[in-house]
């Protein structure tokens, strides 16, 4: 891998490079596709990519920033090849409406605290299995959009689809996510 250019890397550097990024590298992919092994090829894809591309790096962002986004575009790669992206029902995931189109659910009695959920861990999990109970096509949607903070455009340009398209499925996997989630902010066991 050394040569003369600048921006190349040599074979500590790589190195290196793997050590302290592989970690969050993961987290995201596995989040993105749902399956640990998926995300590891995910990721040494993107690391390819990144040490085959790594002479084209022109620090306009920083390496964390373009190591970001080339997993992100490996794990997106990844899901297109599984055909997964394909538009899922989400429908017994969303809350149910009367005739009126008002929302039917039961009356809350408890709120939990907010510092409650976010410190509890086994709260945490419950939140990331919701999440994770999302069909795939709106989970992804609402990581990038929510989690990894990516613009609509930027979601819809990185999924290949219309912003109107992103943002209705963002408000489907959110009011989902919510009646998912709703058990735990009223201090119920789910």
């Amino acid at each position: 891998m050394q040569n003369s250019s600048p921006n190349s890397l040599t074979d500590k550097q790589a190195e290196e490079l793997v050590r302290s990024n592989i970690g969050w590298m993961l987290a995201i992919a596995e989040r993105l596709l749902g399956e640990r092994a998926l995300a590891e090829d995910a990721v040494q894809e993107a690391f390819i990519s990144a040490f085959q591309g790594f002479e084209k790096f022109e620090n306009r962002s920083t390496l964390k920033t373009w190591l970001h986004r080339i997993t992100i575009n490996a794990a997106l790669m990844k899901l297109r090849k599984l055909k997964s992206l394909a538009e899922q029902p989400i429908d017994e995931y969303l809350p149910e409406f009367d005739k009126s189109e008002c929302r039917l659910e039961a009356e809350w009695t408890h709120l939990a605290s907010t510092d409650n959920i976010v410190a509890n861990e086994e709260s945490q999990a419950r939140v990331h299995t919701a999440i994770n109970t999302l069909p795939k096509d709106y989970r992804i949607v609402l990581l990038l959009r929510d989690i990894e903070g990516y613009s609509t455009g930027e979601v819809a340009q990185y999924l290949k689809l219309s912003e109107s398209n992103v943002k209705v499925r963002l408000h489907r996997a959110r009011a989902a996510l919510k009646k998912l989630i709703e058990p735990l902010l009223r201090d119920e066991v789910f």
